[in-house]
């Protein structure tokens, strides 16, 4: 008597825990009735018919996944190391229990072709400038492939791109031709703009010549405060044109 009520206890506690399951709130339990699916449930307790009804626990949480450094050669023939991060999770947690046997190995793989595929068809420049162009093609043909599983992607983020040595190299060159080049341009525009207020002041300086010795005189106030023991005197030109003019005769007239 006692051992058959032992053994109906433990017989309802078999039943009991088989036909009990308790599915958290971040997930979702795909139930199948004799290998059909039935649909999802929970979260919260779930009674299941025993060995009937099965449950397969699905996490709907978002999940970071690292695609491995892919080694692709751009349109311009340049090869590159690239990685990537993809955040995505299940919107659809029937789908992803039926049609995909590992849905996390199956989104890494197509995210690893699509990102040496996408970079494949882009050139260097466009690589490394339009960054968020190319993250948001990634995560358009990632999300598209995936959703026939149930998978939403969220984001794709382009990690890092290695470039060869040489490549490095050549950049850097170029960006320090490009850096002088702009140098000279600065340098040449403000000659120019010197020239153009120097010009001004001389048409100012010719119409008035006296205002001309007022500078003489302003520059030579300028040298005195500086403590300079040499001293400068202007010597206007027009002072000398009579002796110039006097040797120049005297060259005329000796003979050859």
């Amino acid at each position: 008597m006692v051992l058959g009520l032992t053994f109906s206890i433990v017989l309802a506690l078999m039943i009991l825990a088989a036909s009990l399951k308790v599915v958290q709130e971040y997930e979702r339990g795909v139930v199948f009735r004799l290998g059909r699916c039935v649909g999802a449930r929970g979260p919260g307790l779930i009674i299941l018919i025993p060995w009937i009804e099965k449950m397969r626990k699905i996490d709907l949480r978002v999940i970071t996944m690292d695609v491995p450094t892919q080694e692709v050669i751009t349109r311009d023939n340049v090869t590159v190391k690239v990685n990537a991060v993809v955040y995505f999770r299940v919107v659809n947690p029937v789908d992803t229990a039926i049609k995909v046997y590992d849905f996390i190995k199956a989104t890494s793989q197509l995210s690893q072709t699509t990102l040496r595929s996408v970079l494949g068809q882009s050139e260097l420049d466009e690589l490394l400038a339009n960054r968020e162009e190319i993250n948001h093609r990634l995560q358009r043909i990632i999300d598209e492939g995936t959703e026939p599983w149930g998978i939403k992607v969220s984001m794709v983020e382009v990690k890092d791109v290695e470039l060869p040595p040489t490549m490095q190299r050549a950049m850097a060159a170029q960006a320090e031709a490009e850096r002088e080049r702009r140098a000279k341009i600065i340098h040449a525009d403000g000659e120019y703009q010197a020239a153009e207020k120097l010009s001004e002041a001389a048409k100012i300086l010719a119409q008035q010549p006296t205002t001309l010795q007022l500078r003489y005189l302003q520059t030579l106030r300028e040298i005195a405060a500086d403590n300079n023991s040499t001293v400068v005197f202007p010597l206007p030109i027009d002072l000398l044109s009579p002796f110039l003019e006097t040797l120049k005769a005297k060259t005329e007239k000796e003979p050859s």
